[in-house]
């Protein structure tokens, strides 16, 4: 078995015994409505950035491998020129390399809740990365909302970043850091910065900033 794979499958149990634990004393039908309700108020409450004044945000255009997936015509909801028009969650429901990500958003309540956050940042995996976890594991995660809420919003961070502003240390809503490192066109994030890789970056939509990424981050248990 692949060494990522062991990786997150290995996180997710861990995450799985974690939580289990802390909601042994409550409902099990209301841990997963509680986490995302607790998303939603992170989201609301994190510091959010002025936005950009300038073209600063979208400076040198998207880039990375991915971004030829991308669909060229602006009258796609998957192409660059449509995403910049919509929020993000409904961005991606456009994007035909991220319709695992979506399943995965819907699943956990997240869609207003991203599409009404202002200026993010979402570290997005592609389809790619949710194939590399065992089908029994991702089944598990997409059936545990409380679980999927803590993952997902560690993938996203409460202020819009530039591909220059990627650099050490970033706190996401889920509470936790990632690290990103390197710089265009090799840029990589994780909790220790090199778990995923960015392939296909600086993406627009309206009201936040997309790196596709190719492997699922895991917050700490």
């Amino acid at each position: 078995m692949h060494k990522r794979t062991i990786a997150i499958a290995t996180a997710v149990a861990g995450l799985a015994i974690s939580l289990s634990a802390c909601s042994s004393s409550g409902s099990g039908s209301g841990s997963g409505d509680s986490a995302a309700n607790s998303a939603a108020s992170t989201m609301s409450s994190a510091p959010m950035t002025a936005a950009p004044t300038t073209s600063a945000a979208m400076s040198g255009g998207q880039f990375g491998a991915a971004c030829s997936q991308v669909p060229t015509d602006p009258s796609n909801p998957g192409s660059f020129d449509a995403m910049a028009q919509v929020p993000v969650a409904t961005a991606a429901s456009g994007n035909p390399i991220l319709s695992t990500l979506v399943t995965a958003v819907k699943k956990a309540g997240l869609v207003d809740t991203l599409n009404s956050a202002q200026h993010i940042t979402v570290f997005a995996p592609d389809n790619a990365a949710f194939a590399a976890i065992p089908k029994a594991t991702l089944n598990k995660v997409l059936a545990d909302k409380a679980l999927l809420t803590k993952i997902l919003t560690y993938h996203v961070v409460g202020k819009q970043l530039s591909p220059a502003e990627l650099t050490g240390s970033l706190t996401t809503l889920e509470g936790g850091a990632v690290k990103a490192q390197g710089s265009v066109p090799d840029i990589t994030v994780g909790p220790n910065g090199t778990e995923a890789h960015v392939v296909c970056g600086n993406i627009q939509t309206a009201n936040a900033t997309v790196y596709i990424i190719d492997s699922v981050m895991m917050p700490a248990s």
